[in-house]
């Protein structure tokens, strides 16, 4: 098994401890033996909504668990009652699985429906205000001073000493 020492990646930044981890679990996904139980796809919808659809043929809703918890989304399929008859052939899974989902900051999840076999479960980016982009206007002049914008923002006067 290959270790990777992402260190120097992280050396000038701060707070990207998550990143750390998601490349570590990519690392981690990729040396294991693959689960392709059920298989699934990806949709981008929209500019900032998704789609993920799974291939579920045999499960009912009261089978599914999706459980959103920060920034993972965890769809576990157990059927609760399987026949047991005299099989010739017996194609269709219906086994357990546990499919994990990494999401991106602000991405939420919407919706989720089952149809034909077929599970859709929408998300979106909501990114707050405050963390969009802002143009930032510039000005002809001189600067007031740093002290005079801090009085503006507090809206009031400072004593200054005769």
């Amino acid at each position: 098994m290959r270790s990777y020492d992402f260190t120097p990646l992280f050396r000038h930044s701060v707070g990207f401890d998550r990143m750390q981890r998601l490349l570590d679990s990519a690392i981690d996904r990729g040396q294991t033996t693959a689960n392709s139980y059920p298989p699934y796809n990806i949709e981008a919808v929209g500019e900032d909504a998704y789609r993920i659809t799974m291939a579920i043929a045999g499960f009912s809703e009261a089978d599914l668990d999706i459980t959103a918890k920060e920034n993972a989304l965890s769809v576990k399929g157990e059927i609760k009652e399987q026949s047991e008859g005299s099989y010739l052939h017996r194609g269709i899974a219906g086994r357990t699985f546990e499919r994990r989902f990494d999401l991106a900051d602000y991405v939420k999840v919407t919706d989720a429906h089952l149809e034909n076999g077929m599970l859709h479960i929408d998300l979106v980016r909501e990114v707050p205000e405050a963390h969009k982009p802002r143009k930032i206007e510039i000005k002809r002049g001189t600067s007031p001073s740093l002290a005079e914008k801090a009085k503006k923002m507090i809206g009031g006067e400072t004593k200054e000493a005769a």
